[in-house]
């Protein structure tokens, strides 16, 4: 073995691989009119929906009484509508908005064409509406997110209006 050889061998050893860190997109990466759909999906238990509604002091019988919601033209419980809101929202932010996002800004046009049952699984997309660069704040832009979120069959369960305020790359 040749002196270059050892040199190449260890140095191979000792070099660190790159390292990449998963985060949203900057300002500039948004594009508009460009629709991403957020993978996996979520399946939505009994479990997360109890624990959900009563965390949040919702004691709404669509979500928790049984016996009632026998009696209801669903026939069953339904999923808290913010709980699928929420996961609506939470399935976009690791391709959108991890560690790149300063604030929400609002939410507009939000509905809930059809309801979410235990077990079905909530799969989210979102289309980027529009952008623009703060006027008040250098550095950061303002882009608005159409959300959708639809079940295992393709039905349209909830859609929702975010506006954002996001960071610019860095220089």
């Amino acid at each position: 073995m040749t002196s270059a050889e050892s040199t190449t061998d260890t140095e191979s050893a000792t070099t660190e691989p790159r390292r990449i860190v998963q985060r949203g997109l900057w300002f500039e990466e948004f594009e508009l009119g460009a629709v991403y759909e957020h993978r996996p999906g979520r399946t939505v238990t009994e479990a997360d929906n109890v624990l959900f509604t009563t965390q949040t002091m919702n004691t709404q019988a669509l979500h928790l009484d049984a016996a009632y919601s026998e009696g209801t033209q669903f026939g069953v419980r339904l999923v808290n509508s913010m709980f699928t809101l929420s996961t609506l929202v939470g399935l976009s932010v690791a391709q959108l908005t991890q560690g790149t996002i300063v604030a929400n800004l609002g939410f507009s046009e939000i509905s809930f064409p059809k309801p979410m049952f235990h077990g079905d699984t909530l799969y989210a997309e979102t289309k980027i509406a529009d952008k623009r660069e703060s006027k008040s704040r250098p550095g950061e832009g303002i882009v608005t997110l159409e959300h959708t979120g639809r079940n295992q069959n393709g039905d349209v369960v909830a859609i929702a209006v975010r506006k954002t305020l996001v960071q610019k790359k860095p220089s």
